[in-house]
């Protein structure tokens, strides 16, 4: 037994709070900021869509409750009212993606991989496609069926500069 659901199962929208060490937590029922406040009285809460390069890092009002689909940090108390550098976002973006990625190893989900080429190398690799960064060809192939052709794309992935 354990947490982990079926394939076939219904899923639950989740409150997502990735912690300091990078650990993933989930809330399917109603938390609010205090009681993870009270459990973790080092660090601040802050959902990750108010966050922003140059901006102020603010912290979750402590009478809020998580939000379902949303994803959270808990950050040190230090880096609260403090602006965020594009280097520091990249870090919580990795941070979360990998605590995603191991959550969803455990259990037993399994991540369409797809095939990465590029210019330089005559011998796609087949990867995860969160791990498909920079440039390069992405080729998916999807099922044989009666319309073969249907389900196959090809996409130019490219970095953008900033």
């Amino acid at each position: 037994m354990g947490n982990c659901n079926s394939s076939d199962s219904t899923q639950v929208a989740t409150a997502k709070l990735i912690l300091q060490d990078g650990k993933l937590q989930e809330f399917s029922y109603p938390v609010k900021v205090s009681f993870l406040l009270q459990k973790y009285p080092a660090c601040f809460i802050c959902n990750s869509d108010e966050m922003d390069f140059d901006d102020v890092v603010s912290a979750i009002d402590e009478d809020q409750v998580l939000q379902p689909g949303q994803l959270y940090f808990a950050l040190p108390l230090s880096r609260l009212k403090h602006r965020l550098q594009p280097h520091e976002m990249a870090a919580l973006a990795v941070k979360a993606s990998s605590a995603l990625m191991k959550t969803a190893d455990k259990c037993g989900s399994r991540r369409k991989q797809i095939l990465l080429s590029n210019e330089y190398d005559s011998n796609p690799k087949r990867v995860s496609p969160a791990l498909a960064v920079g440039s390069g060809t992405v080729h998916r192939r999807g099922r044989a069926t009666a319309s073969a052709g249907k389900g196959r794309f090809a996409a130019l992935l490219s970095s953008i500069p900033e």
